[in-house]
């Protein structure tokens, strides 16, 4: 079970978002990109402001944000026949950059372990590679959990809550993301092994 289960729900409620924008005359590749320099911004402000609470209560707030702008570029795409290669590569890329760069903000506020924050970044970055790297053998793109992306959106709000909220506890901090870090490596297993279940 992962937060990405949910999705269909979700896209049901951004349904008349995704009319809304295309009737803008917006592309998903616009949306790709915003939401990839809003992604970037906000790391920047965390990053540098990581010791003020009102930064830290909006990035719950944004996590969410920005999950809704990464269903709406793909409805728009996919519902209103406007998919591209282009735009393919640039919704992988693009979240790729945008979560490590909010992951990595981290690091910057003294009750968060660096040391557990790198290698998480690293293994994300994994996660959605081994996921795409599916397809090459002939299976689907592999979005298993436990610690997808939204799961992950889901962590690092939290965190943040916790950290805005003035818990000083570094051992609850530490064994969040100690068990993230477990997390993503059973995610790395999952979507490995069962894409080749998939074409064995």
């Amino acid at each position: 079970m992962t937060i990405y289960d949910l999705k269909p729900l979700f896209q049901n409620l951004l349904r008349p978002i995704v009319l809304l924008l295309k009737n803008l005359g917006l592309t998903p590749n616009q949306v790709t990109l915003a939401t990839c320099v809003l992604s970037l911004g906000m790391a920047i402000l965390l990053y540098f402001n990581s010791h003020v609470n009102l930064v830290l209560f909006s990035i719950p707030v944004f996590m969410f944000f920005r999950m809704a702008l990464n269903a709406i570029d793909g409805m728009m795409a996919k519902d209103h026949d406007m998919q591209t290669p282009l735009g393919a590569l640039l919704n992988e890329l693009t979240d790729v950059l945008a979560d490590s760069a909010l992951y990595l903000a981290f690091v910057s506020h003294p009750l968060i372990n660096a040391k557990l924050i790198i290698p998480i970044s690293l293994l994300a970055v994994m996660t959605e590679l081994i996921g795409i790297s599916t397809t090459t053998i002939g299976a689907s793109r592999r979005y298993d959990g436990p610690m997808g992306k939204s799961d992950r959106a889901f962590v690092f709000g939290f965190l943040a809550l916790l950290l805005g909220l003035e818990i000083q506890y570094p051992i609850l901090y530490t064994g969040i993301l100690s068990l993230t870090l477990l997390l993503l490596v059973l995610t790395i297993k999952n979507r490995m092994f069962r894409g080749l279940k998939e074409v064995t």
